[in-house]
């Protein structure tokens, strides 16, 4: 991104740095886990530029922190081809509704609560904001043309994946989700796309990147580039990402999160979050 064009959003850009220190629960790449982003690859590109998996490890005992947890068991909830209908059942909603009851005990959806309340874009009462994100998040509706089925929801979309006519991969911009996939052999890596952060980074500093654009294949299907955070709780991603598509006012919100010039890209679907991820 050209520095010239990149205009932080003045009051959107000091609250989404508020919310990174915040993420007590973010990881520290080279101890709690390190990545091998090996070659570069450009969008048109199919060749195989990485033969190795991206994530040489993650510490175990990162998954028994108790957001992971509950992020991690909404996992396998969901049909990853569109237009096949979800259907939700008790247990699923009851999971839902745990992961949601955890990320509000942390700091940066306290931060992101108070903040929106303040705007007069969420409810104050809890339960109240609570239900929202529950609709925003978790409500399925129709994404594929020409079918009657709900198909997808903003969660299922943002950061389990989804896959169209059986070809492209779709959504699927969390790190979490790519790294269990990968370990379980649906996930081939194919390289990397340069960092566009303020300053120049090494190749060393390339592997600690903790906002990466990558080219992977999920389960056979491509996704020719698309970007995630690394190592970032699910909280801070549900709170930043909730921020930018409710004050965002329909518009791409551009950030300074660190070292990092991101474009958070938000897409509604009606009342519902159709899709949010950043971009470097």
């Amino acid at each position: 991104m050209d520095r010239k064009s990149f205009n932080p959003h003045p009051e959107l850009s000091p609250l989404c740095q508020r919310l990174w220190d915040a993420d007590e629960n973010r990881l520290e790449p080279g101890i709690d886990y390190k990545i091998d982003p090996q070659g570069r690859t450009h969008y048109h590109s199919r060749d195989e530029r990485a033969r190795d998996p991206l994530f040489t490890f993650v510490k175990p005992e990162v998954f028994q922190r108790i957001t992971f947890k509950r992020f991690i068991a909404l996992l396998d909830n969901y049909e990853s081809e569109g237009g096949q209908g979800e259907v939700v059942t008790e247990h699923e909603i009851k999971e839902n509704q745990c992961f949601i009851d955890a990320i509000m005990e942390t700091k940066p959806m306290k931060i992101a609560h108070e903040f929106l309340a303040s705007k007069n874009l969420m409810p104050k009462d809890r339960g109240q904001f609570k239900r929202q994100l529950y609709k925003i998040w978790f409500q399925l509706f129709r994404r594929t043309k020409g079918v009657r089925e709900l198909d997808s929801s903003g969660f299922e979309h943002v950061f389990v994946g989804e896959t169209r006519n059986k070809a492209e991969v779709i959504g699927f911009h969390n790190w979490i989700q790519f790294y269990l996939q990968e370990k379980r052999g649906f996930v081939d890596y194919k390289g990397f796309f340069p960092s566009r952060r303020k300053r120049h980074v090494s190749s060393e500093e390339q592997s600690k990147n903790q906002l990466i654009t990558i080219q992977f294949n999920w389960k056979g299907d491509v996704k020719p580039i698309g970007s995630s955070f690394i190592g970032t709780s699910p909280e801070f991603e549900m709170a930043l990402y909730t921020v930018c598509y409710l004050a965002g006012e329909g518009k791409d919100v551009q950030v300074e999160i660190d070292d990092y010039d991101v474009t958070i890209k938000a897409h509604h679907m009606g009342p519902y979050m159709g899709s949010c991820y950043p971009q470097c």
